[in-house]
């Protein structure tokens, strides 16, 4: 379950998030170099949304990316739902394109479900496909039951992938949604996996079984977080770095193997639910 660089080659194992990048002029090309140290470090997948300062971090991304092979990238941007129709779907992925400075992007998604009726959304993001704007296309914010009725659209078993708020404070996916798309072989994109917008961030970098793990392997509380996810077979998260010596320390956790005690202690510290819950969503 991965995804693949018009080069052929795979992206990831971690992406890199642009929420809130790109929005201060006083901090733009701090950010621009951070989004280039992490594709030199092998974070190539580079996720945004037409959402994010309202086009903001896609000029952002479209600066930081001039003078970098674009085949060897993977790039995915969001539609707002209100978009996702054939009255605005087609401008919208124009101008994001337009902003992110390419002629395509290789993930078009649905940021989350709206109005507009999926089937005209997935007939949409399939012509989209046949104009080469998008190679593929995916959703966003959806649970099991929401999954169930796009796989029930004709074409809705092509989505590459289903974007969701996923760390390990937060973990309702592992009851049904995660199995779910592991079954089908779709790979789960997981926002704030450090729980950069949660309450419960600070919880999670000083509790013992974090912090224990981060001391045997030499690395930090955050990169122990990312590597729990990374464990988990078909995630990639995405993590948002504004400066080069964190995106660095973000792809460094994808050398970090949690070992199976150090997995059962963190699952002990943050259980998931054992009952289907409601997704988290920022």
């Amino acid at each position: 379950m991965q995804f693949i660089t018009q080069s052929g080659a795979p992206a990831g194992p971690v992406g890199q998030g642009t929420w809130y990048l790109g929005e201060n002029p006083d901090t733009f090309d701090r950010e621009c170099a951070a989004l280039r140290a992490g594709v030199e470090t092998g974070m190539n997948l580079i996720d945004t949304a037409e959402m994010y300062g309202e086009g903001l971090a896609e000029t952002m991304i479209g600066a930081a990316i001039q003078g970098l092979d674009r085949e060897k990238l993977y790039l995915v941007s969001k539609v707002y739902p209100h978009n996702a129709g054939r009255d605005n779907i087609f401008r919208c992925c124009e101008n994001s394109l337009r902003r992110m400075r390419t002629d395509y992007v290789d993930l078009y998604l649905l940021h989350w479900r709206g109005a507009i009726p999926l089937t005209e959304t997935v007939t949409c993001m399939e012509e989209l496909k046949s104009r080469g704007l998008i190679r593929a296309w995916g959703v966003s914010n959806f649970d099991r039951e929401w999954m169930e009725k796009l796989a029930a659209v004709e074409n809705g078993t092509h989505a590459a992938t289903d974007q969701v708020l996923y760390h390990l404070g937060s973990r309702g996916i592992e009851y049904d949604l995660l199995p779910y798309l592991q079954e089908r072989e779709i790979p789960v994109m997981a926002y704030c996996p450090m729980a950069q917008a949660g309450q419960l961030r600070q919880g999670l970098l000083e509790s013992e079984a974090v912090r224990s793990a981060a001391a045997a392997h030499g690395a930090t509380p955050s990169q122990i977080l990312l590597s729990f996810l990374l464990s988990r077979r078909g995630v990639i998260p995405i993590p948002r770095a504004s400066r080069p010596e964190h995106a660095v320390e973000n792809a460094a956790a994808a050398r970090i193997h949690l070992s199976p005690e150090e997995l059962s202690a963190l699952d002990q510290a943050f259980p998931a639910p054992q009952k289907k819950t409601r997704l988290d969503v920022v």
